[in-house]
């Protein structure tokens, strides 16, 4: 895993209390479950042992991915102004004549559906060091969108 993860303070919190749930409550109730069904008996006809057995090793490389997350996470400080877009930031931008506000995140905070957007997507990456009233291109499934930057904050 590549070192300095960036993302936001909040960003990070959200991410070690998931690891958490998953160490102290997730994880625990799977390894119960395996073992049910390892008392069972017959483990090469059990599906339930099969797949409490997936479940575990699915889980625990999550559990190890988000603790490589965890460590070499590097908090990002909060938009103070003047600095143009960066992580942290919410920019309002207009494409097409219609309004829309991101907030500039890391890669493990990406969600679209709550307007977060990675710095290393291809909007987040055309974003990241520009100013209020730069206008630039993006390249989208679409086409080439043009985009202005209205507010930054």
């Amino acid at each position: 895993m590549r070192k300095n993860i960036q993302l936001t303070a909040k960003g990070l919190e959200a991410l070690k209390k998931e690891l958490e749930d998953l160490v102290k409550n997730k994880r625990p109730k799977l390894v119960d479950r395996l073992s049910n069904a390892r008392a069972q008996g017959d483990l090469s006809e059990n599906s339930d042992y099969q797949n409490a057995k997936e479940e575990l090793e699915f889980l625990d490389g999550k559990i190890e991915e988000l603790e490589n997350v965890v460590k070499n996470a590097k908090v990002v400080e909060e938009f103070k102004g003047g600095k143009g877009v960066n992580i942290g930031t919410k920019v309002t931008v207009r494409v097409n004549g219609v309004k829309n506000t991101f907030e500039i995140v890391g890669e493990w905070e990406a969600d679209l559906k709550s307007k977060k957007i990675s710095h290393t997507s291809p909007l987040g990456e055309a974003l990241v060091g520009r100013n209020v009233g730069d206008k630039f291109e993006v390249e989208a499934p679409a086409g080439k969108l043009q985009y202005e930057i209205i507010a930054i904050e």
